[in-house]
């Protein structure tokens, strides 16, 4: 019996290869794809990242087969997903902490790109795709954040798409477009919708797929920074790497198993994340004619908006707030150190990359409270600390002194 089920799958496998490599697709990008030996804590988070996209992927196409994108409707097919539908409070909380997470997730995936130089050459269109990804990440969170039709979506929307107006010339008649209407109404909530569920996540997907084409054509990089493609024996067989699997996609599946606790603790006993993830006034229809006391963003968008409030020029805060993803792009360029690792970057790097992490850090709280002159003051100090790290990359890396880099990997640490 089990010689037949063999056979039959043989068959089909071989059946399959013949019309699709898919045999060949498996080993080159997963069982015999060769991977540094010395992989750390750090690099959990690109896997976990695509774990997380599979989970809002399911769970958004669940949600959607109950929500109904009508101003007069919305607030409350979400509350009967909530209270009527099968475990529909389970989805929706899986899909609404799950936005969060996949910040948490992707922030720390950039965090590591920052300490070991995942950006430098050759990875450069690897690190522009990533980007790109950010950029439509953050659009497909804001387009979703105002598909309840709470009183934070609502006003969040209002502020956000009243931003563009600034933009000389072309600023209302823009606004306009985006919104399709004169104000946040019906029109914007189904053109929102349609781009939350459709376009934007089509668009995401292809980009992935380039992504992670890309990240396996020039191989990954390590916390040592050194191209192991180079590093091989008398016999061209390449030193210090393994095969993904089994190492790596079992070491991931721990990973996994780490993160669902943490995941599943926050839905089932902590779904708002104390305020941060589904803020109290959320809980409250959309009213056009009662404004909230405090309106900002979900929590991983307040480092960006908490520079275009330090500004106090509006169109100069919208231009710092764009500028602020937009000078990412430019790292490759930008980073003229050889060196890629942070463990022998020369000292004054270390202390423009933690005072860039901890600028942004102090953005991101400042953003969630409301202004006070104070505050404003502490937003320009950190806003200036976050633009200095890029305008002072290139000066003083390129006569940056840095330690010796070894030839072969070292173990992780």
């Amino acid at each position: 019996m089990s010689t037949t089920n063999d056979k039959t799958s043989t068959g089909l496998v071989a059946w399959l290869d013949e019309r699709l490599p898919f045999s060949a697709f498996l080993n080159k990008h997963l069982l015999e794809y060769k991977a540094p030996k010395n992989f750390n804590f750090w690099y959990y988070f690109g896997s976990l990242a695509l774990f997380v996209l599979i989970n809002q992927i399911v769970t958004g196409i669940w949600l959607a087969m109950f929500y109904k994108p009508m101003a007069t409707e919305a607030f409350n097919s979400v509350e009967y997903i909530m209270r009527d539908v099968n475990y529909g409070w389970l989805i929706r909380y899986m899909h609404s902490t799950g936005a969060s997470f996949f910040f948490i997730v992707i922030y720390l995936h950039m965090t590591r790109a920052f300490l070991y130089g995942s950006y430098k050459k050759p990875r450069e269109l690897v690190w522009l795709l990533g980007c790109f990804m950010f950029v439509l990440l953050i659009a497909e969170a804001f387009f979703g954040y105002l598909l309840p039709w709470g009183q934070m979506s609502f006003w969040g929307a209002k502020v956000i798409t009243s931003l563009f107006e600034a933009i000389p010339y072309i600023g209302t008649a823009l606004a306009e477009f985006i919104r399709g209407d004169f104000t946040v109404s019906d029109v914007v909530l189904n053109r929102f919708f349609s781009l939350h569920v459709a376009a934007i996540p089509m668009l995401f997907l292809g980009l992935v797929i380039f992504h992670l084409a890309a990240l396996h054509h020039v191989g990954s990089n390590n916390p040592d920074g050194i191209e192991t493609k180079n590093l091989v024996d008398e016999h061209n067989k390449p030193l210090d790497v393994v095969n993904f699997h089994p190492y790596y996609t079992v070491k991931d599946i721990f990973g996994f198993s780490v993160f669902l606790l943490i995941f599943f603790a926050f839905i089932f006993f902590q779904p708002e994340g104390f305020g941060l993830f589904l803020e109290a006034p959320n809980f409250l229809q959309a009213d056009p004619l009662v404004t909230p006391e405090h309106i900002a963003p979900v929590w991983y968008m307040t480092p960006f908006y908490a520079i275009l409030r330090a500004v106090p020029s509006k169109l100069g805060g919208v231009m710092a707030m764009f500028s602020a993803i937009g000078v990412l792009f430019f790292m490759p360029w930008l980073d003229r150190c050889p060196v890629k690792s942070i463990r022998y970057r020369g000292f004054i790097h270390k202390v423009m990359l933690s005072l860039f992490i901890a600028s942004f850090l102090i953005l991101g709280y400042l953003g969630t409270v409301p202004a006070t002159p104070t505050l404003t003051i502490v937003a320009r100090i950190a806003a200036i600390f976050y633009f200095s790290f890029f305008i002072l990359l290139p000066l003083y890396s390129k006569y940056e002194k840095t330690k010796p880099v070894p030839t072969r990997l070292t173990r992780s640490h």
